[in-house]
């Protein structure tokens, strides 16, 4: 199931958070390891049971033949009735569950900022309103089991009545040894309920099953790879966007609408746009994580006719949000083994950080927290740039990389960019036009369509222009 949904498409995480995604690796697979075996290791010696107390009560009095086939009718349809909807309510509790685990987790990630809104009581809410609709559903499940627990219960207690009745009044010349073995036998009949019980359980458990089942299904991405490249590829770093259309679903929106422009290798290129302009799905369709029409040309060679894997390992990124995983330092920067410890320490001095790393007492082997929380937001940014230089691609995107990262740092990793990316095709993202402004040409994005695309000199003579006015409004806020 891991390995589905590593290999997911995008769109699958558009619509499945976290929570649900959780739920099923906690809970689900928990069922399916525990609690279904042995409900159906249960309900198999139950049953078996039920059996033999059945025919023993049917052949020591034939006369509760036909009373016993009238109870397992009665049972027989108040379970037809009972399952269905005890089914679908304990489906409607799974699935109220998951958005308590999405908020809680996203709740403890953004807890500083919570806090500095001072926004704990506006959360609390929130929490307390999916628990109570979770509540909701299990109180039913709740009351649905009760009330078919009691009808079984009376059931069984009128059968109970008859078999004593039978033996003391119609069927009397029975011998005391068999009628004491019936009524021995006849004090399980509570295993009925339990029986009831356990299959209704299993019943509900086994969606656990279909959920899991229904992750182990998931389409993977279409890797495609007819073409077989040269390592040295892409050599120079050509990128030709040919009548792009892109949506994120298959009945939504597009995204980007007839985008066509070209790239020269070792061109630096700014995207600039308004939110929601289509800048990031650029960078989308370039790394193929959505499918889309029309063509994504790299040195001459169709992006759609590359492997996934060979595609997106020859392109670096940096990203807005710097992502650290739990581990080394050394595993966070070469994954793979590929560089020694002096190419490392060669990669940090370039950002400055040789100094204050070489200082920690584990140096490359120090541990870094989930998410990364022993580094600051800048040391994290400057780590991401680190990987794309160590990877030597001719080929980066920097996604708004400088966003959230102080002056001094963004300086720096600009000024690392310009010398280290010297020969590379660099296409960056950025809010702040000031980090975009030394590019050799800037693409303006509207409503996912390109309407500028031109070097930030031609694009400033044209007072009507897009881009005139984004600068001309940035300067007026400033």
């Amino acid at each position: 199931m891991l390995g589905k949904i590593i290999d997911a498409t995008m769109t699958f995480f558009d619509n499945h958070p976290s929570g649900r995604i959780l739920n099923r690796f906690s809970k689900d697979i928990g069922n399916v390891d525990e609690f279904v075996p042995l409900s159906l290791l249960t309900v198999i010696v139950t049953f078996l049971n039920l059996v033999a107390m059945f025919v023993t009560i049917c052949v020591m009095n034939y006369w509760m033949i036909l009373p016993t086939a009238f109870l397992l009718l009665i049972c027989s349809v108040f379970a037809a009735v009972f399952q269905p909807s005890n089914r679908n309510i304990k489906r409607t509790e799974g699935v109220t569950k998951s958005p308590i685990y999405t908020h809680l987790a996203s709740s403890l990630q953004g807890l500083t900022t919570i806090r500095a809104f001072n926004a704990q009581e506006l959360l609390q809410n929130q929490f307390d309103k999916h628990q109570n609709v979770h509540s909701a559903a299990y109180y039913m499940y709740l009351a649905i089991y009760n009330a078919f627990a009691f009808w079984i219960d009376f059931i069984s207690t009128i059968y109970v009545g008859i078999v004593i009745f039978s033996f003391f009044f119609i069927a009397s010349d029975v011998r005391f040894g068999n009628v004491g073995l019936a009524l021995i036998k006849l004090f399980q009949i509570e295993l009925i309920q339990y029986a009831m019980k356990i299959w209704s359980d299993l019943e509900t458990q086994m969606t656990s099953v279909e959920r899991v089942n229904d992750y182990t299904e998931l389409t993977p991405e279409i890797q495609s790879g007819q073409v077989t490249l040269p390592k040295s590829w892409p050599s120079n770093g050509n990128i030709d966007f040919n009548k792009i259309f892109m949506r994120y679903t298959q009945d939504g929106a597009f995204v980007l609408y007839n985008v066509s422009f070209k790239i020269q290798a070792g061109e630096k290129i700014g995207i600039v746009g308004r939110t929601g302009a289509g800048k990031t799905s650029i960078v989308s369709a370039l790394f193929r994580l959505y499918d889309f029409d029309g063509s994504i040309t790299i040195d001459e060679v169709d992006s759609k006719s590359i492997s996934l894997n060979d595609l997106r390992s020859k392109i670096a990124i940096i990203p807005q949000e710097p992502v650290l995983f739990l581990g080394t330092l050394r595993k966070n920067l070469d994954l793979f083994d590929e560089f020694d410890d002096s190419q490392l320490w060669s990669a940090l001095e370039d950002v400055k950080l040789k100094d204050a790393l070489s200082d920690l007492p584990s140096g490359l082997d120090t541990m870094i927290l989930e998410g990364g929380e022993n580094f600051s937001v800048g040391q994290k940014q400057l780590l991401c740039l680190v990987r794309a230089m160590l990877r030597n691609v001719n080929i980066v995107v920097m996604d708004e990389a400088t966003a959230n990262v102080d002056l001094r740092t963004d300086a720096l990793i600009q000024a690392t960019m310009r010398r280290k990316f010297r020969q590379c095709t660099v296409i960056t993202i950025a809010h702040r036009l000031d980090t975009v402004m030394d590019s050799d040409k800037i693409l303006v994005l509207e409503s996912g369509c390109v309407v500028e695309f031109d070097t930030p000199d031609a694009l400033l003579q044209n007072v009507n222009g897009f881009f005139y006015n984004y600068v001309k409004k940035s300067y007026q806020l400033g």
